[in-house]
């Protein structure tokens, strides 16, 4: 570990010592070293302890820390934070807290929840053996904490983990209150039982200082909870929401409750919560209770609406039921829309909540099945963030985390970071993209220096798989996606399986000419000499797939399919010659949104790319089968994985990645825009519709904050 001043030491349980790194890092296609790993060390949760005295009460005191997988810090019994953002071992992150206001003159104790889940998910690069934490307490210069060997442990032994939920997501956490060591956390409590910490003098983390905000935590209180007499109380928070369930007890030793968490409830009996979820989480958990007093902690989140609580009555204190919820801070004052239009701001609603409670330390495709950060689901959720919260670092740490899966392949990963290996041509594609959208954002000219060489990796990567004319065939590394779940893809006529069937196709061309165009931009920006390759590609695209007579785009060189997907891409990325837009756009517009709710973004995209703003507008607020509409119809709080909660086997009901409405409602309706980057000067190009009015979108930007209004047809854009 490159020690970046740390006086602390990287402390372990002794039950890791010795224990050598498991590399799992691979080709998604090559086999990994995850297997063989001890099943004891599973699940793994870890309490660490340390007093410490202080002379005189401090200024300017700050605590570093940082855990693997994962860390709940309490210092004289307060919850300080929680963390870190899940990184790579070599760019690991550690949080930084101000103390000032808890620290006190003499005794005080740091105490750490320390978990180490070990499994091989997209939540965190687990499964490998790296375990433990690092601290340090500094006041005036002075080190008054810093993590050794003196540093007591015991390992949280009322947690028991079957099954696993979601992708290899989660455990279950069954509790038994029995087993818990209660006030752990607070500064009497009697450690003389606890062991000493080993250190890990081997750990090969570089640390850096996380580069994003620490997670807003706290408490949500239920909208209502009813008793139900077939003998459970039902919880409704009133809306999705991420976090965990949390309630005190008085029953006798031994007597078991059992909480199910859900997303809705049962279509039959409006009284009991759908479990297992539809999206595949069998939240479903035992707490046993110990004869005292006691309070439900559980520690790792979920993605839920509604809670049952099954057991006797008098069993529980119901005014204490309550969420901890968690989610990256967002201040909602900072971005609002609303018009006349009720269904309109509904969608705007639905969006906002899905990137709310979807965005935690990195942003999730889903905060239930997978929890991990997708390359495709930030095209769209990435932009609606920075939208919503004028805070670009989130960001800038999503562009940042998969350069760094380079080093695993340099075509980039489908998920970073994480343990799990996955890899989609189709995302990989769009990383060019994202970083000149977060250039033209923030102006950061450095970070687009700094990243541009990961752009040309990429297109170096996929060179390997270039014909004589330029286009990609049978790119068989990386799967090629399209558009998920598979029933969305408008009968695409090329073999979709994995690997890809041979030959070249459509889409993924589409997405490697416009990766092309978009890294001759910012070569352009960075008065980088470029080679004419684009040129050359772009022609090449439309002679294999354009067709000169019915002025679309075909799916294959000899299909005769003309699907909605291969004629999205080339409008998104300006490929349809100049002739042929009306014929794509009458296409579009009788296929409609007969595509996945992440494919929706390019559609939109590419409508407002050629004007066709009265028809973006149609698709934004349609109410077919396959709309945000019908999301709301089925009770959506948060927009949805798939237009409805049949349309795909496992669908979530939480998914940013169908968030583009944010995104249009911004930049092609209301018309706001970086004129140049970093906003240093604002574009404005309304395209409200001529129907609707007492339009009004408020939005931070980087240099001030900004109103768009319409009212009685006149448009305004005011500044302050």
């Amino acid at each position: 570990m490159k020690k970046n001043n740390w006086r602390g030491h990287w402390i372990i349980s002794p039950d890791f010592l010795g224990r050598q790194p498991i590399n799992v890092f691979h080709k998604e296609m090559d086999s990994g070293q995850e297997k063989g790993h001890d099943e004891a060390l599973k699940n793994y949760h870890m309490l660490v302890r340390k007093s410490f005295e202080v002379s005189k009460t401090c200024k300017q005191a700050l605590l570093r820390i940082s855990a693997d997988d994962y860390y709940k810090v309490y210092i004289n019994g307060q919850f300080i934070g929680q963390g870190p953002s899940p990184a790579y071992h070599f760019q690991y992150h550690y949080n930084q807290y101000e103390l000032d206001d808890v620290l006190i003159a003499g005794r005080n104790t740091i105490a750490i929840h320390v978990y180490y889940q070990g499994l091989i998910n997209r939540v965190w690069n687990s499964g490998d053996y790296r375990q433990g934490m690092i601290a340090e307490i500094v006041a005036d210069d002075e080190v008054l904490a810093a993590s050794d060997a003196s540093w007591l442990y015991s390992r949280a032994e009322e947690y028991s983990g079957e099954p696993v939920i979601g992708y290899e997501t989660q455990f279950t956490e069954n509790i038994d209150s029995r087993l818990k060591k209660d006030g752990w956390y607070l500064p009497n409590y009697d450690d003389q039982t606890w062991l000493p910490t080993a250190v890990n003098l081997a750990n090969d983390y570089h640390l850096v200082l996380q580069p994003t905000a620490n997670l807003a935590v706290y408490t949500l209180k239920p909208e209502s909870v009813e008793w139900v007499e077939q003998g459970y109380y039902l919880i409704d928070f009133g809306h999705e929401i991420t976090g965990t369930f949390t309630a005190r007890a008085f029953g006798e030793a031994g007597e078991i409750l059992t909480l199910i968490h859900g997303e809705e409830l049962e279509a039959s009996d409006h009284q009991r919560v759908k479990y297992p979820m539809r999206c595949g989480c069998p939240y479903k958990e035992d707490w046993i209770l110990s004869g005292r007093q006691d309070i439900l902690e559980q520690f790792d989140y979920k993605a839920f609406r509604y809670v049952m609580v099954i057991g006797r009555r008098d069993s529980v204190d119901l005014d204490s039921f309550a969420a901890v919820v968690r989610h990256y801070p967002m201040e909602e004052d900072r971005c609002r829309f609303t018009s006349a239009n009720p269904l309109l701001n509904k969608i705007w609603d639905i969006c906002q909540a899905g990137v709310k409670w979807g965005s935690q330390e990195v942003f999730t495709d889903c905060p239930s099945r997978e929890k991990g950060q997708y390359l495709g689901d930030a095209t769209i959720a990435a932009q609606a963030h920075l939208y919503l919260t004028g805070d670009l670092r989130l960001f800038r740490q999503c562009l940042n985390m998969f350069a760094q899966s380079a080093r695993i392949c340099s075509g980039l990963m489908a998920v970073a970071p994480g343990s799990f290996m996955q890899e989609i041509a189709d995302f990989s594609l769009q990383w060019p993209y994202q970083l000149l959208v977060y250039y033209k954002q923030s102006g950061d000219l450095e970070f687009l220096k700094e990243m541009y060489p990961f752009a040309e990796g990429i297109l170096d990567y996929f060179s390997r798989y270039q014909r004589t004319d330029g286009l990609l065939e049978s790119v068989k590394e990386k799967w090629n996606l399209v558009d998920w779940p598979e029933n969305l893809r408008d009968n695409y006529d090329f073999e979709l399986s994995r690997p890809v069937g041979d030959g070249c196709h459509n889409v993924i061309n589409a997405f490697f000419c416009g990766a092309v165009g978009v890294v001759d931009e910012i070569k352009a920006i960075l008065e980088i000499p470029c080679n004419g390759r684009y040129g050359a590609l772009k022609q090449a695209y439309l002679e294999v797939f354009y067709d000169t007579q019915k002025k679309l785009f075909r799916d294959a060189p000899d299909s005769k399919h003309y699907s909605l997907h291969s004629n999205i891409q080339p409008l998104f990325w300006g490929l349809v010659p100049d002739d042929a837009i009306t014929s794509v756009v009458s296409l579009l517009a009788e296929k409609r949104l007969a595509c996945g709710v992440y494919n929706a973004y390019f559609l939109l995209k590419g409508l407002a790319r050629v004007g066709e703003y009265d028809l973006l507008y149609e698709l934004l607020i349609a109410e077919d089968e396959r709309s945000w509409a019908n999301m709301i119809r089925e009770g959506a709080t948060t927009c949805f994985e798939a237009w409805g909660k049949e349309q795909k086997w496992n669908t979530s009901l939480c998914h940013p990645w169908a968030s583009a409405p944010i995104v249009v409602l911004i930049e092609d309706i209301a018309g706001l825009y970086p004129a140049t980057p970093g906003w240093q000067e604002i574009g404005f190009r309304p395209h409200i519709p001529e129907h609707l009015e007492n339009l009004e979108l408020v939005i931070t930007t980087p240099v001030g904050r900004v109103t768009v209004k319409k009212e009685f047809g006149q448009t305004k854009l005011f500044q302050s």
